[in-house]
């Protein structure tokens, strides 16, 4: 078991799972608080890293494309103190994040991890009911419906209607994006409604769609209700065989689609060599002895790679 412990967070590992714990107080982005507690399994990382600097460093995890609904909602855009992935340490604890680190490679080292994108969510997204947004209005989802209520900052065209609501069935596509400089953002449902008739208006005057204005951190909690729509996205269950929806539809993200279930994650149908072996299964871990001293034959480990992976498999023997 890893741990470390700071005011930003805490990670905890235990050969299987990193336990990512938002801190808490006014220091801890919005984002971060009301996503809350991430259990990201191994099979999720591309990698690991330190950070170092003068006033200690950054602990940052790596995730395969397409792993995290989060990561896709957001495509790029979330910043280091948003970013759920991310854990500032203390200048004193920058030798238990270069533990956590050696670690956190050694078990991907020992299962060979793919580094590549994967074909469906491995992790299941905010839970739900999740509410978030800011500029003139709010969004929330509880799993079937969304909703978009408006604050007295919205245009009539909104608020003359009242509230809207929509079931996720009619959904076709979610974008976020974040109001970046002089330009406000938007949370945009698309929705299945027949052929287009007319064009797209802009967000303040869309009835399904958020304008953000970038004024309070606490708009970012928008990309939340974008990926807890996300993965649930009709039409996602017959391609993943998961229980829960896909991004193919349209985030246009870079970090690939899929689906998980809700209750772990887990994608029905991965391949199988993300699965971990049972961690008693004395042959398995033979084998990847084996496996490693032909890694070392061929260059591809350097000793202490070796040494380090070596010692990690011993553990579990």
């Amino acid at each position: 078991m890893a741990e470390i412990i700071q005011r930003d967070g805490t990670w905890t590992f235990d050969g299987e799972t990193v336990r990512v714990v938002p801190g808490r107080g006014k220091g801890i982005h919005p984002l971060r608080q009301e996503l809350g507690e991430c259990a990201v399994p191994l099979r999720a990382l591309s990698g690991i890293a330190f950070e170092p600097d003068r006033k200690g460093g950054r602990l940052r995890l790596r995730l395969r494309e397409g792993a995290c609904p989060v990561l896709r909602a957001a495509n790029g855009r979330l910043k280091d103190a948003s970013d759920p992935y991310r854990l500032a340490v203390e200048k004193d604890r920058s030798g238990v994040a270069e533990y956590f680190v050696e670690e956190v490679r050694s078990a991907l080292l020992i299962e060979q991890v793919p580094a590549g994108p994967v074909d469906g969510f491995l992790l299941p997204g905010p839970a739900v009911p999740v509410a978030g947004g800011g500029g003139d209005g709010t969004a929330s989802f509880d799993g079937k419906v969304v909703r978009l209520t408006w604050n007295w900052k919205a245009k009539e065209v909104k608020t003359s209607g009242g509230p809207v609501d929509f079931p996720v069935s009619e959904v076709t596509a979610v974008h976020w994006l974040p109001a970046i400089g002089l330009e406000n953002g938007h949370l945009r449902f698309v929705r299945d409604t027949g052929p287009a008739s007319a064009p797209v208006p802009a967000a303040e005057y869309d009835p399904y769609s958020l304008d953000l204005w970038g004024l309070s951190k606490k708009e970012y909690t928008a990309a939340l209700v974008a990926a807890a729509v996300l993965v649930r996205l009709p039409g996602a269950a017959a391609r993943t065989g998961a229980g829960t929806g896909t991004a193919g539809t349209g985030t246009g993200a870079g970090t690939g689609a899929g689906a998980g279930t809700e209750a772990g994650g887990v994608v029905e149908g991965a391949p199988a060599e993300i699965a971990p072996p049972p961690a008693d299964d004395h042959d398995v871990l033979l084998r990847r002895l084996r496996e490693l001293g032909e890694l070392r034959q061929a260059g591809i480990l350097t000793d202490d790679e070796f040494t380090a992976a070596k010692q990690a498999v011993l553990k579990r023997l």
